[in-house]
């Protein structure tokens, strides 16, 4: 493993130029503290550099809540929101290696933001390695965004979550989810992957519910409907 000095200690940090994107932001963002031990030890325990974005929200940032929390980013961690470290369980990284898959953010459904890792090259997991996966709870799916991690920062930051999430929407979703904590998310009965929720989203009943709560709900759904699982959604 690099020294924790050689991944702070770069030439041209990427936290200035995410933090330039973060104010310009096409939508509403809260970038949350980190606490700097923490993020310390999820940036060495990554291994990317400081010069990364994936590297610069380990160690400067707690976490951003995207368009008024539809969508939680992971960061280096802090008092609101567990970092990259805890939800991979990245110590223990330090000896069996990493995970196939990086989950990196949730969203308020109980969706799923992964980075594959190496191993997902063998064509049993969606998309390329280095490029972020979503798992869709209308489609109890992996689909591939075919992104880097970076490219998919700016890709929020440019407003293409309303396009993105249009069809799992309904007429003042954003009053409900404003006074949710970062660690909840709604539970929708029937549930997004049902065709009456697709039918019909703002028929749906909502009611919040802790975010592992919901991402065990949709694991379990996958074994009801015979899909193959998922794996891992991150420790919330």
């Amino acid at each position: 493993m690099r020294e924790l000095s050689e991944l702070v200690e770069v030439e041209q940090p990427a936290w200035p130029v995410l933090s330039d994107h973060l104010a310009r932001s096409a939508i509403p963002v809260s970038v949350l503290p980190v606490t700097p031990a923490r993020g310390r030890t999820c940036l060495h325990r990554l291994q990317v550099t400081a010069r990364s974005f994936l590297g610069a929200m380990a160690l400067e940032c707690g976490g951003l809540l995207l368009d008024d929390g539809w969508v939680r980013v992971h960061g280096g961690g802090g008092p609101r929101l567990p970092g990259i470290g805890e939800v991979n369980d990245l110590s223990a990284a330090v000896v069996y290696g990493p995970p196939l898959r990086l989950v990196v953010a949730h969203d308020v459904l109980g969706g799923v933001f992964a980075l594959n890792g190496p191993g997902t090259e063998d064509g049993r997991y969606p998309g390329k390695p280095g490029q972020i996966v979503y798992f869709a709870p209308d489609s109890l799916e992996w689909e591939p965004l075919e992104a880097t991690y970076s490219g998919w920062m700016l890709w929020m930051l440019e407003g293409h979550l309303e396009d993105f999430y249009r069809d799992l929407r309904w007429p003042g979703w954003r009053e409900e989810i404003t006074a949710l904590e970062p660690s909840q998310g709604l539970s929708l009965y029937p549930p997004p992957s049902s065709s009456e929720a697709q039918t019909d989203m703002a028929a749906t009943s909502r009611r919040p519910v802790p975010l592992e709560e919901l991402t065990d709900t949709h694991r379990e759904l996958c074994v009801t409907f015979g899909r193959s699982d998922p794996g891992p959604f991150g420790l919330l």
